[in-house]
Order: C-alpha cells, then structure tokens, then sequence
C-alpha cells in the first residue's frame, strides 16, 4: 500500500470530551515480536458512523476487540468517556461499548431469549424489555415466527441480523461491528446501515464498523480509518477521501499480503 501520513484528526468540539480516545496502542503477539497493531492513535466521539477498512491481516478485528477487552493491549491507553478502559470492570465496558462479531450464537437460547437476556441480567421491566424487542425486531423486519426458533434452525445472515438486533436493544453509547452485513442480502444490508445511519444521527449513537465493501463504507461512514499492517494509514472525514484511491491502494495491498503467505 502507497505510504501516507495521516490526514489530520477530524477536530472534536472543544468543550466535549471524546467518547472513545485511543492513544498510541500496540499489541504484539509472542511470536517473532509481531505486531498486530501498532502505535495506533484517534479519537471517537458522540455520534461518529466510523468505516475501518483495510487489506486482509491488516488489523481491523483486533482493534475492535482491544476497544472492548478481549483483547488486551501490549502497550499505550485507551479512554472510554475519560476513564481509562483498564479501570473498568469488563463486564460493565462490555454492556456500554458493544461488540457484535462477524459470528454470533445464540448459546442454545431461542431468538427471544438470546434478544432479553442482556435486558434480563440488568433487571429491566419486563415492559421495557418488551417494547424494546418490539421496536427492533419491527424495524429490523424480524418476523415474529422467528422469536421462537433455535439457532440451528436459522441461517448464518439470519443469526447475524438477531445479533444486531440483541445489540441495539442494549442502546449502547458505543457499537462495534466486524463485518455487519457480510452474510445479508443487499436488500437487508441496506435497511441495516440506513437504520445504523439513523440511529447515530439521533441517539449520538457512536458506530464503528469494519466493512470489506468499501462502496458501503463510503455510503455509510461519516470517517473512515483505514487500517495497514496494524498502522494508522488514514484518518479523515468521509467527504475528503479520495475513495477510488483508497480502492487501489487496498487491491495492492491484498496482492502482498498474498505475496507474503506464498
């Protein structure tokens, strides 16, 4: 990939604090001091619909999952609503900065069930729990037949889409997402990242989602970080990226990292 500076952080206003504030991370495998990621610095704020694109190992999971602990970072900090994320109890970082992978079970629950359980945990009325599940599952388009099926009676995008949906009843501050609409149809990835769209522009929702079409990236993406061997290439507001450039220098960089694995 053609080397490139950073483009300056997009500015935050300057009596709010950042919501997310990532500040020179790395995290290092013990094989061959490997690095997954490396001196990795931005900021997320309220709101924020961020696109994180890169070539394949270049690093966008593992930034997901170091942003909520499950994986723990070899080196700098990471700052959720001011706090450093270190001094907060997993499960509490983890109800308010909500990870939904690529691969979602349902831990042998019905879809009801998987959808209520986080609610349930937290002792919400049973009222709230419901209205909830409504307004998503309606919005989303879940029919009401699939509440009660198991999961091996679902379909992988089906599965994907009931995690989205489990995400969303939480209404977290900060929602990550690996590769949302990889197993939906084109017709239901973009109810998905219309109502995602909207759910920033009116909750201050903030959204991070790593996405391989960057033509969904440009459409739903307000920044776009893109991620090359585990640095920062890019860090820039939607508008100002040169996207047909990005689309090259991604094919590039796919073509050497299977250089690298021959």
């Amino acid at each position: 990939m053609t080397d490139r500076m950073p483009d300056k952080t997009p500015d935050k206003t300057p009596d709010k604090m950042p919501l997310l504030r990532v500040a020179q991370v790395s995290l290092q495998t013990g094989i061959g001091a490997h690095y997954l990621l490396q001196d990795v610095s931005f900021e997320v704020n309220a709101g924020d619909r961020v696109a994180i694109v890169g070539a394949s190992g270049a690093g966008k999971t593992t930034l997901l999952r170091v942003l909520n602990r499950l994986s723990e970072v070899s080196q700098g900090q990471i700052w959720f609503q001011g706090q450093e994320i270190r001094q907060i109890p997993p499960v509490s970082l983890r109800q308010q900065v909500v990870l939904v992978p690529q691969e979602s079970r349902l831990l042998g629950m019905t879809v009801r069930e998987a959808l209520e359980y986080p609610l349930t945990l937290r002792k919400l009325p049973r009222r709230e729990i419901e209205q909830r599940r409504q307004t998503w599952t309606e919005r989303l388009r879940i029919p009401a037949d699939w509440l009660d099926r198991s999961e091996v009676q679902l379909s992988v995008g089906q599965r994907q889409l009931v995690a989205i949906v489990r995400a969303l009843m939480i209404q977290p501050p900060v929602l990550l997402l690996d590769e949302p609409t990889s197993a939906l149809d084109a017709g239901r990835a973009n109810e998905l990242l219309i109502c995602l769209k909207d759910l920033a522009l009116t909750q201050n929702t903030a959204i991070l989602m790593v996405n391989h079409q960057l033509e969904l990236a440009e459409q739903y993406g307000s920044r776009l970080l893109l991620l090359d061997r585990g640095r920062i290439a890019m860090d820039s507001f939607s508008d100002r990226v040169d996207w047909h450039q990005v689309k090259q220098d991604l094919l590039q960089a796919e073509v050497e990292a299977a250089e690298e694995w021959e």
